[in-house]
């Protein structure tokens, strides 16, 4: 199917393999159905992850979710419990997996170029029992995600060696890009004022209103 860009598009996977290759043995074999002692590892120490979803009609959404470190609690083996947090209440991510259960999370360790993927089908749960042990601040969350694990490993450095991610140097003042206020005034078309906004965000997340 041409894109609107081009005509030169890949549309079948013999196509996409002619040109990329089939995976060596030893990368097929990374993939388990489930966590052992060593790749487990990588979610006790991860303090982020990022959530992917998909709604019924395949439009797809990824959220990046954070806590301190080892928030995806690890049930057993082969189930993951990912709390959910207040946010702005769109539920994007939520309301993806009520239609379809299939979900992707990839866990991210300062510092660590190694990534860990998962993917799995989600249930959303409000199990008082299931939910306690993630309490923050003395606040358990209303809700959780639990994922069940269809496949589990680890993801080559060579994207965050690419991007240097993790070297300082490379780090953006976060003021020369724009605020989230001035984005909401273009958008509103300036009805909402930009310095009100942010300085208002910025109490909020000092108070850390809204965290838990």
């Amino acid at each position: 199917m041409a894109h609107r860009l081009t005509s030169r598009t890949i549309d079948d996977e013999a196509s996409l393999r002619a040109l990329l290759g089939e995976p060596l043995p030893i990368v097929r074999a990374k993939v388990s159905d489930r966590l052992n002692p060593l790749t487990r590892q990588f979610i006790e120490r991860a303090p982020f992850v990022c959530l992917a979803t998909a709604g019924a009609d395949g439009a797809c959404d990824v959220s990046p979710r954070g806590d301190p470190a080892g928030f995806v609690r690890i049930l057993d083996e082969r189930t993951l419990l990912l709390p959910e947090r207040p946010g702005n209440r769109l539920a994007d991510s939520l309301r993806n997996i009520v239609e379809n259960p299939h979900v992707g999370l990839l866990f991210l360790v300062p510092g660590v170029d190694d990534s860990f993927r998962v993917n799995g089908r989600a249930t959303i749960t409000d199990d008082p029992a299931l939910l306690a042990a993630s309490a923050v601040e003395g606040k358990v969350p209303r809700l959780g995600v639990l994922v069940d694990i269809e496949a589990a490993f680890t993801h080559c450095p060579k994207a965050f060696l690419r991007s240097s991610l993790w070297d300082p140097s490379r780090y953006v003042d976060r003021s020369t890009l724009p605020s989230n206020g001035e984005i909401h005034a273009l958008l509103s078309g300036g009805e909402v004022d930009a310095t009100e906004y942010d300085a208002e965000r910025a109490a909020r997340y000092a108070r850390r209103d809204g965290f838990y």
